[in-house]
């Protein structure tokens, strides 16, 4: 990062969606979007592209999803400054197609829509038939229109992002991803000067279990002890019982 920021070039993480797709709990998500934006300012990036992927994992309902994504993007926004520029992409969920081709492309159509609300810089297009094959130049081409209509569509949508739902789980996320990074914090050891930039720091953050993923299970750094499920339409965290945890109840619990 430090590189391209030296040549002003560019620069795009895709740590976020790699805990989503691992079903990481949405606080996570929100937690590695935010340290991801901080290194890359952290490193002299001027053009930072904060890529959002949505249905990740797959089973978020849409208005979850857009509560995670409008919390990404609150955190980050104060770093957006001082020469550090924040472009906003979004795009499908690796994982999310379905197999049949006629639902996929309902699928990409209906995701597009959603993805509007936040009125991003750039989409990127996850071909419809990501499901069943790589896709071919045809497939780019029948993609591209389905994703150009849904757009044009979508320039007259309602705002979703005013839904109350939207708005209180959102708020939610932020309350709670902000304890998070300061557990991160607070496991870096004497005399470092920016706990959350710190490589030590932050792998242990890993190792500790404060960032983990149920698909992490037998890696050689992660923990994957952490337990998710969708809960209301939410990638939560829950204990054996699946009761809901609160992030302070969570990492209370890690030894």
């Amino acid at each position: 990062m430090n590189w391209y920021g030296e040549r002003n070039i560019p620069v795009e993480l895709n740590e976020p969606h790699h805990w989503g797709m691992r079903d990481a709990p949405d606080v996570i998500f929100v937690v590695s979007a935010y340290l991801s934006a901080y290194n890359a300012k952290k490193n002299g990036v001027k053009d930072y592209i904060a890529q959002m992927m949505f249905n990740s994992p797959p089973g978020t309902s849409d208005a979850m999803d857009l509560a995670k994504m409008l919390a990404v993007l609150e955190m980050i926004k104060p770093l957006a400054k001082k020469g550090f520029r924040i472009w906003k992409q979004t795009r499908i969920g690796l994982l999310s197609h379905p197999l049949d081709p006629d639902a996929a492309r309902g699928h990409l159509a209906a995701s597009t829509y959603l993805q509007m609300a936040l009125k991003p810089d750039i989409y990127h297009i996850v071909g419809h038939t990501e499901a069943h094959h790589a896709a071919t130049a045809e497939d780019v081409i029948e993609a591209s229109k389905i994703v150009r209509r849904a757009i044009t569509n979508a320039l007259g949508a309602p705002n979703m992002t005013r839904s109350p739902e939207v708005q209180d789980r959102k708020r939610y996320l932020i309350t709670e991803a902000r304890v998070t990074l300061e557990v991160i914090q607070n496991l870096a050891g004497q005399g470092v000067d920016d706990q959350l930039a710190d490589p030590t720091t932050l792998a242990k953050a890993v190792t500790a279990g404060v960032l983990d993923a149920p698909q992490l299970m037998n890696n050689s750094f992660g923990r994957g002890t952490i337990r998710t499920r969708i809960v209301n339409g939410a990638c939560e965290a829950v204990d054996e019982s699946g009761r809901v945890l609160s992030e302070r109840e969570r990492l209370s619990q890690l030894v």
